[in-house]
């Protein structure tokens, strides 16, 4: 919890930053705490706590810019601290780039609550946090003679933030969060050992999904039983919503204006063209009230607005913060994305594999990489065949490899199936023509 006195405290920070050779800063006072069970077999096996807090500061000394921060709130020793920062930040090279957003752009306050703090947070017993976390392994323990062990976990945490910018900003942020999980691993055939997880999660206690997290992880990790490779060809990939924002990350990666900056983005001079399929329209929708990544401003105080990144496959925006439209000589956007949000479909996963004759439902990413510049991939992957519209065979120790474009431009369906505990609210994904290795 930040308090009155620590607010005043940061107020004061700045103003002794500015009457000390700064000509701007900016001062973020933080406070954060989380707790996590790990059960193994419905068995305590670890107690993890942590707190922190502190204030950052970043200064802007005669064209030049440095950055610093201390868990140490005491007025007399931030005096030296931040004395001593200055002085330090004198000896960097200058950054003309280096300036305040323009105030005109900052969130001026006065929407409705966005609901991201439970008050119940505190009263929460440790028991019945113990509880859920064994309830989660009951429903799996004993439910298979090959199951090696059960881990299941309760995790909870609330974070704090109060920013002030030395041209016009003030905004706090509050925020909870709890997760239930379960990850079980099994003996499979000859020396296989499949493991598989579930998990969900919320802002709110009242809110959390608690219960068939246990038995969703059980079931998945017994359909891997018997997986093996498969031909090598094109196939239809289905993606399902555990895993498509893995596919989704690197084109999201692609637009932040230090990739663009850098000349390290494949998506680099494609705005307002065509990149993807009609299928893909994204949008960021920071505003949902009670979803975790709804925010009214983002790291520099610019306010978030609705902005729409892909419509019909048209990319509409960059991701870029100050800093870097100064570099560039472009029009800053915003630091990074809110709550990504996936137009969806009219057919949940059963149903868009229904429809495919011949090709792979991905449940799994295991490693690979891909390449920021060109857009090229390699992923390893873990799933099932799909023949006639059936899943008929696990698959694994298969790779797909493509290039990010090509494949988006191959998206012919969504489902209608996104997380919605998730601030990137992606739905299960059909490609057509994919290239898979394997036999």
């Amino acid at each position: 919890m930040i308090t009155d006195e620590n607010k005043k405290l940061a107020q004061w920070a700045m103003d002794y930053a500015l009457k000390n050779g700064c000509q701007a800063a900016k001062v973020l006072l933080y406070s954060s705490s989380n707790t996590s069970f790990e059960l193994r077999d419905a068995k305590m096996d670890r107690l993890q706590q942590a707190s922190e807090g502190g204030l950052s500061l970043s200064l802007y000394v005669d064209g030049r810019y440095g950055s610093i921060s201390t868990n140490r709130l005491n007025r007399k020793e931030l005096e030296t601290f931040i004395k001593n920062g200055i002085d330090s930040t004198r000896y960097l090279a200058k950054d003309e780039a280096r300036v305040l957003a323009d105030p005109s752009r900052y969130y001026k306050g006065g929407k409705p609550d966005l609901k991201l703090y439970d008050a119940k947070f505190a009263s929460l017993n440790p028991d019945d946090k113990i509880e859920m976390a064994k309830a989660v392994a009951e429903e799996a323990l004993g439910k298979d003679e090959r199951i090696i062990s059960v881990g299941s976990s309760y995790g909870d945490g609330e974070d704090f933030a109060y920013r002030l910018i030395s041209n016009g900003f003030e905004g706090e942020t509050k925020s909870t969060w709890y997760s239930l999980s379960a990850d079980i691993t099994i003996r499979g055939e000859g020396e296989a050992r499949p493991s598989a997880y579930w998990y969900e999660s919320s802002l709110y206690m009242n809110d959390l999904i608690k219960k068939g997290i246990g038995q969703k992880a059980l079931e998945r990790v017994l359909r891997k039983l018997g997986q093996k490779k498969v031909q090598s060809g094109k196939y239809t990939m289905v993606v399902d919503p555990m895993n498509s924002s893995r596919l989704l990350s690197p084109m999201i990666s692609a637009l932040n204006g230090s990739a663009l900056q850098q000349k390290n983005s494949f998506l680099l001079n494609k705005l307002n063209e065509k990149i993807a399929s009609d299928r893909l329209t994204l949008t960021d929708e920071p505003h949902l009230v009670k979803a975790s990544g709804a925010r009214y401003f983002d790291n520099e105080g610019i306010a978030t607005e609705r902005r729409s990144i892909f419509d019909k496959g048209v990319l509409n925006t960059y991701f870029i913060d100050t800093y870097n439209a100064k570099k560039m000589g472009v029009d800053p956007t915003i630091s990074g994305s809110s709550i990504l949000v996936m137009e969806t479909g009219d057919k949940n996963l059963d149903g868009l594999i229904a429809g495919v004759e011949k090709g792979i439902l991905v449940t799994g990413f295991n490693g690979g990489n891909n390449n920021s510049s060109t857009g090229d991939f390699s992923y390893g992957i873990e799933g099932f065949l799909i023949e006639n519209g059936k899943l008929t065979q696990p698959v694994s120790e298969m790779n797909v490899t493509g290039n990010l474009i090509t494949l988006w431009n191959s998206l012919v369906a969504t489902g209608n199936d996104p997380r919605l505990n998730s601030s990137w609210r992606i739905p299960s994904l059909v490609f057509e023509g994919v290239d898979f290795s394997g036999l």
